[in-house]
């Protein structure tokens, strides 16, 4: 199976092309934006981490680690995966942009995100080459 094409972009940098089928992966709503100024095709917030984990996170580099052991694990739930799968079919040959709001841009759900989505499809999960 051919790896799907997944980028991450920073939601107050843009939404990425046009013709990518684009995600927001936060559980909250990004300050300040509206939704019909977007072009969202979906607001993934519940495959986005826990709020207890994302609070425990707060974007501390030094527990990014942790917190990416702490989301594949949350990753794994049976709910999860077929959430990931969802996503990755509703893309459909598309590239699919990951969307998040968080300032750090190494460090955040959307990175960790799209490893696992990368691996779920890897395995199986999602769409068809």
């Amino acid at each position: 199976m051919k790896a799907p094409a997944i980028s991450i972009q920073r939601i107050y940098e843009g939404t990425g092309p046009d013709e990518a089928y684009k995600a927001l992966v936060d559980r909250m709503w990004p300050r300040g934006l509206r939704r019909a100024d977007l072009g969202l095709d979906e607001w993934a917030r519940d495959i986005a981490p826990s709020a207890e984990l994302c609070k425990w996170f707060g974007h501390v580099d030094e527990r990014w680690d942790e917190f990416r052991k702490r989301y594949n694990a949350e990753l794994a739930a049976p709910e999860q995966q077929a959430r990931m799968s969802a996503l990755l079919q509703a893309a459909g040959k598309r590239p699919l942009t990951l969307l998040y709001g968080a300032r750090n841009t190494e460090h955040n759900q959307a990175v960790a995100l799209r490893e696992a989505l990368l691996a779920h499809a890897r395995k199986g999960g999602g769409r068809a080459a």
